[in-house]
């Protein structure tokens, strides 16, 4: 299959999607204010490579089926049938007895790096596999960060997002019994 080729589902990777389809960048971009780091050149190598349409949406907190709906639409595919539910609904959920406040040991603050726009994603598996079991990692976002959530969660860290202010995205870290420390 050729790029120009490429179907677009919630599984595609946004890197993919823009190497076939690089004019639908703007589109994708002028959906949602944190899209806008796709211009960074680091993060669209990093990020975009490994992120799906389908955890796009939940950063952008929109239906999967409404972003893979637009972008098929900007290229003259036909609309998927879709689910109506936001992205992020995956992830947000109530309050897991593992996560004790008292216990976070450590902040990456990812509103600190205005200049970068580049995720700490890389600081924040680094300072993960420094916890002790029971000990928390706090990051702050100003989005979900879906696709570092599915990597913790994928070396075995307990990941628990809470948005508790407009634009202000706490994630919860913590080591499980049977976490690799994240090596990759």
């Amino acid at each position: 299959m050729s790029q120009r080729n490429l179907e677009i589902t919630p599984s595609t990777k946004v890197a993919e999607l823009l190497a076939a389809y690089p004019e639908l960048e703007d589109v994708l971009i002028g959906m949602a204010p944190p899209f806008k780091k796709l211009k960074n050149p680091l993060l669209r190598k990093s990020v975009a490579r490994v992120a799906s349409l389908r955890q796009a949406a939940a950063v952008a907190r929109l239906p999967v089926g409404e972003i893979v709906n637009k972008l098929r639409s900007a290229i003259g595919h036909p609309e998927l049938t879709s689910d109506a539910a936001p992205a992020d609904a995956e992830y947000f959920r109530a309050q897991p007895e593992w996560v004790d406040l008292d216990r976070v040991v450590a902040t990456v603050d990812e509103r600190e790096n205005k200049g970068d726009d580049e995720m700490p994603l890389n600081r924040v598996i680094r300072e993960a596999t420094r916890l002790e079991t029971g000990e928390l990692l706090e990051l702050i976002t100003t989005f979900l960060p879906a696709p570092g959530i599915d990597r913790l969660k994928a070396k075995g860290f307990d990941v628990w997002p809470v948005e508790t202010a407009p634009s202000v995205i706490r994630t919860y870290i913590s080591k499980t019994r049977d976490a690799e420390g994240g090596r990759a």
